[in-house]
């Protein structure tokens, strides 16, 4: 491979450095990107986090956003396997558009679209990454656990 092909796959940071949105994003834009087992196993993640319908539709937002991307890229996005705990490149640029999105950053998120796919998809790919990044964020926000009312100091441990 010539050093154009692969630079978008230079690795530039780990998984574990990310927030859990950013981490999300990587992770299942490589699930989707492994194939029928990989989508399965992403479609299953949303519907126990986040329930049958608003699962659906948070597969639906990841199959629409990594589908433009593969289908109108300025080139094939590069991308680390599964398992691996390196960022690439344009890993991390995906994450930052998916987290800006979710933030409400919608010019951030225009911005790092355009990076990705032709100009004339960008706002198309940043709304999906707006729905995409706000799933994540549904899923990644703790359950509140049952209090009995009353306040209780914060540990400290450091």
């Amino acid at each position: 491979m010539s050093g154009a092909s692969t630079r978008g796959g230079a690795p530039v940071g780990r998984l574990a450095d990310l927030t859990p949105i950013e981490a999300g994003a990587v992770m299942y834009l490589r699930m989707w990107s492994d194939g029928a087992a990989g989508r399965a196993d992403a479609a299953h993640d949303f519907d126990i986090a986040l329930g049958a319908d608003h699962g659906q539709l948070a597969m639906l937002a990841l199959d629409r956003l990594c589908s433009l991307c593969a289908h109108h890229g300025r080139r094939p996005l590069i991308r680390h396997g599964l398992g691996c705990a390196c960022l690439g490149a344009d890993e991390s640029c995906f994450a930052q558009m998916i987290a800006a999105a979710s933030e409400g950053a919608r010019e951030d998120a225009m911005m790092l679209a355009a990076l990705i796919v032709r100009p004339d998809f960008a706002p198309a790919l940043a709304s999906l990454s707006e729905e995409f990044g706000l799933a994540l964020r549904r899923m990644t926000t703790a359950i509140p656990f049952p209090t009995t009312g009353h306040q209780t100091p914060s540990a400290v441990l450091h």
